[in-house]
């Protein structure tokens, strides 16, 4: 996987709490096997796979102790492999799922309020890491939680079997899908919104194929230095979904947000170079990065 240019290599651990893994998974099989799955990113670390990302199941038990297991998995983490803890955390709640009882009413459930919380205790606790808020919540709470410290969403999301081709709904196929979406507006509406709430989308991947993976990235994404990839990053990939893909009216809020996250770079050293791969994007360069 490393060398056909895999990036995050994600496995959740679902639940940090053992008698409750051992309730909700398949026993006498490796993925019933806890301590397997627990220590998955060891093995990947070990392999070469040194970007991993790791995630909770909220609703199968009490959210506080899962937020614990996460916190105490990413001290392993960076303890055993030379600062290198998790690039990505993601926190689904459970949605209702067709012939899934069990998700229909958990017996944990989390609500909105502590949902924030555990969003800001995150956030607080592991300030490097990229936090995932997926299309499972309702427009409302993402809006919500995305100023707490939220950096990755999804948008337009398909989640059946085949959705992508065969639909342009994202409920449209109930029977095939894994659990209910929150969220199914277009990405252009998600944009849009994120334009209102003043900050800037992004579509940067240049760490992966920068190869700045692992130790390399945990060291700019510990630093404040981190400003000086992402931000312009942001601002040359913002550039040319507004010019591919954008409605007109997305195109306008963009283009403000572009001007107002460039001023931030005047009197640095890079603003000009920000501003040639700008011109450069106009003129019909495309992927351009730091």
């Amino acid at each position: 996987m490393k060398e056909v240019g895999i990036g995050t290599f994600q496995v959740f651990q679902e639940t940090y709490h053992h008698d409750t893994y051992r309730r909700m998974h398949p026993q006498n099989t490796i993925k019933g096997h806890y301590r397997w799955r627990l220590y998955c990113m060891d093995r990947a670390q070990q392999a070469g796979v040194d970007d991993n990302g790791i995630g909770v199941l909220f609703g199968l038990y009490d959210w506080r102790f899962e937020v614990m297991g996460l916190l105490y998995h990413t001290i392993h983490l960076e303890e055993t492999f030379n600062g290198v803890g998790p690039h990505t955390i993601s926190f689904p709640r459970i949605n209702p799922a067709t012939d899934t009882p069990y998700s229909q009413h958990p017996e944990y459930a989390v609500s909105d309020e502590d949902f924030k919380k555990l969003v800001a205790v995150l956030r607080l606790s592991i300030p490097y890491t990229g936090m995932i808020c997926t299309a499972r919540e309702p427009e409302r709470v993402r809006k919500e939680v995305i100023p707490f410290g939220v950096s990755q969403i999804d948008a337009g999301t398909r989640i059946g079997v085949g959705a992508y081709a065969k639909s342009k709904s994202a409920n449209a196929l109930p029977d095939k899908e894994q659990f209910t979406i929150g969220d199914d507006r277009s990405l252009d509406g998600v944009v849009s919104e994120i334009c209102d709430m003043q900050f800037i989308p992004s579509f940067c991947t240049a760490c992966y194929r920068a190869g700045r993976t692992g130790e390399q990235f945990m060291k700019v994404a510990k630093s404040k230095f981190v400003h000086n990839f992402c931000i312009p990053n942001a601002i040359f990939t913002l550039k040319e979904y507004l010019l591919d893909y954008a409605s007109a009216e997305t195109k306008q809020k963009g283009e403000e947000i572009l001007k107002n996250h460039l001023e931030k770079f005047r009197n640095e050293p890079i603003y000009g170079k920000i501003l040639d791969n700008l011109k450069r994007i106009e003129n019909g360069e495309r992927d351009l990065r730091l």
